[in-house]
């Protein structure tokens, strides 16, 4: 005998195939970006603490080290922040919208991830625009095209209105999109 559950599961994946695929694809892609910035976290961490022992240790500061730990932050914020957007881990002044009726509230939810989008868009496009412009200079010290750069900028756009979509869909269907890190 079949678990009901699973049954009613396996009937709103057949009747919700768009959601559910979106949600299979972002979830993970989520929930790596989540991970990825920890870790990113933890590097950047290990070089700022080599580049202090390097200079007050050894009397030698490494010069890499500083563009580094710069670019890292970049990969870590925002790719974090397009997570946070997909997880509803973002700032948010839900305050009012809390006393509104449920109708419109869900209308200015989707309004407000419309906007979110089209910020996501913004960012992807003028970070290529960036990107394109800085292509053959190179960072100091690391010795990287300066390019590297602007990639958190564009990934982070394109997951952004990925995300956006993702709640827009689920808010149409009356469903919420479950965090990646459940």
């Amino acid at each position: 005998m079949t678990d009901p559950h699973v049954a009613d599961h396996e009937h709103d994946a057949v009747s919700r195939p768009s959601s559910v695929l979106l949600s299979r694809i972002n979830a993970p892609i989520a929930r790596v970006g989540m991970y990825l910035s920890v870790a990113g976290l933890l590097v950047i961490v290990a070089i700022v603490f080599y580049q202090v022992f390097g200079r007050y240790v050894l009397n030698s500061s490494p010069t890499w080290t500083e563009n580094l730990a710069l670019v890292l932050i970049l990969y870590v914020t925002l790719i974090g922040a397009a997570v946070g957007v997909r997880d509803a881990g973002h700032i948010g002044m839900d305050s009012l919208l809390v006393m509104l009726p449920d109708r419109a509230r869900e209308k200015i939810e989707i309004v407000i991830h419309v906007l979110v989008a089209i910020f996501g868009v913004a960012m992807a496009y003028n970070g290529w625009i960036l990107g394109a412009s800085v292509g053959t200079v190179k960072i100091p010290n690391l010795g990287l095209p300066e390019v590297i750069r602007y990639v958190p900028l564009i990934a982070s756009g394109l997951l952004i209105v990925s995300f956006s979509i993702e709640h827009i869909i689920a808010l149409l269907r009356g469903e919420e999109v479950v965090p990646s890190w459940n």
